[in-house]
């Protein structure tokens, strides 16, 4: 009798091998479905923040514009926003609140004047995720002349 409740009290005190396998799992599989949703919302959240940023410099370049009656050049690139660049009249900034961000992956945007398909308006690019030109997905490039 002492025996039979020993013997029961172990089983009872501890979780069994078996138990453990199953909770990890469950744990696996809830891991494999969710895991891949929470990467693609941080994927989107850094297209849409790129999107954002090349917003606040069109209109950073429209300021621009307004005051000195151009676009800063392709060689004075996005820092004229935040730097004077030499002989320009009337330059009334910074036109941003912070330098010039990198973009969401961490690179710089690539500025061009004269640039893209829109006649006498600047273009901003975000080369993407690999860094590349082209791609497709989260390596696609971000214009600032293309909303999607």
């Amino acid at each position: 009798m002492q025996d039979r409740k020993r013997q029961q009290q172990r089983r009872r005190r501890g979780i069994t091998l078996i138990e453990m396998l199953v909770v990890l799992t469950i744990i696996g599989l809830l891991a494999a479905v969710v895991g891949p949703r929470v990467f693609n919302m941080t994927d989107k959240g850094r297209i849409t923040a790129g999107r954002m940023q090349m917003s606040k410099f069109m209109d950073a370049l429209t300021s621009y514009k307004a005051d000195t009656g151009q676009f800063p050049t392709t060689e004075q690139g996005l820092q004229a926003l935040w730097t004077k660049p030499e002989n320009v009249p009337n330059w009334a900034g910074p036109y941003l609140q912070q330098e010039v961000p990198n973009d969401p992956w961490g690179r710089p945007y690539v500025y061009r004047f004269p640039g893209g398909p829109i006649p006498d308006a600047p273009e901003i690019v975000s080369l993407g995720a690999d860094g590349q030109p082209g791609g497709e997905g989260m390596n696609a490039d971000l214009y600032s002349w293309k909303s999607k």
